[in-house]
């Protein structure tokens, strides 16, 4: 059911633990770290290295919906830690720019990244929270690079999301082989 093309597709993961190369050799995986600074950083340099049709994210992420289980793909992404409300932006929205949500036009849950890990309900609530996927999205859309954007739900983004995580994070890779890339 493989629907992405090994050729042109760049994956970007968090972590190795969230999807390790020997589990897909093949494939052009690349690890940019925790953090959407990170994720910057690491989708510049690969994408002018790798010139990928395709930008492929996966990794692992909290559920904010008690219905949301397994693997799901974010389609809609928000800032959810820039706060500029004492200067007359809406929580999420980065000054000086319209909008606040980088928005793809197919059915998806919506994702809020930010550099800290949930263990309660953020103000700016979504579906999902992650800490990287935001930065990629925007670089996307800012390259014209096609964004595909897929989370494996790890834990439920209360206090006991870290050992939640900790526990699904080996086995979070499964699904995404399976049902993506295989």
């Amino acid at each position: 059911m493989g629907q992405f093309n090994k050729q042109d597709t760049l994956i970007l993961v968090a972590l190795e633990s969230e999807l390790p190369r020997a589990n897909i050799p093949q494939w052009n995986i690349q690890y940019i770290g925790v953090g959407k600074v990170n994720a910057a950083l690491a989708v510049c340099r690969f994408s002018q290295e790798f010139k990928p049709k395709v930008i492929l994210n996966f990794g692992t992420a909290g559920a904010l919906r008690e219905d949301l289980t397994g693997l799901v793909e974010a389609t809609s992404f928000y800032q959810r830690d820039m706060d500029a409300r004492p200067m007359g932006f809406s929580l999420g929205q980065t000054p000086f720019e319209d909008d606040n949500c980088i928005a793809f036009d197919r059915p998806g849950v919506s994702c809020g990244s930010g550099d800290s890990f949930v263990t309660s309900a953020p103000e700016l609530m979504t579906d999902i929270v992650d800490m990287e996927a935001f930065a990629l999205a925007k670089f996307a859309v800012q390259t014209g690079i096609d964004f595909r954007c897929f989370k494996y739900i790890s834990d439920a983004a209360d206090s006991e999301a870290p050992k939640s995580w900790k526990e699904n994070v080996i086995s979070s890779s499964e699904l995404f082989i399976k049902d993506l890339l295989n």
